[in-house]
């Protein structure tokens, strides 16, 4: 298992998952907000969609559904 944060939350995941799923595992559904402030998630879970945006250790706009977990990954939805 792999410990990572999710707004400051913590979340254990198994190895090869997705940080989509990890945050959905952390009940966040709004994983960023569109530009008139309406709550956005993963659309196409392969990449496609850029829906699934988050910021990963700090990186802005990272694909969550593209990404595998790592331990002590700090993901955040609520910048």
């Amino acid at each position: 298992m792999l410990e990572l944060t999710v707004n400051g939350k913590r979340v254990l995941v198994r190895e090869g998952t997705t940080v989509a799923a990890a945050v959905l595992i952390a009940g966040v559904t709004a994983f960023r907000r569109s530009v008139n402030g309406e709550p956005r998630g993963p659309l196409c879970g392969m990449g496609i969609c850029f829906e699934c945006r988050v910021a990963i250790d700090g990186v802005l706009h990272e694909r969550s559904c593209m990404v595998q977990c790592a331990a002590r990954m700090d993901v955040r939805t609520d910048g």
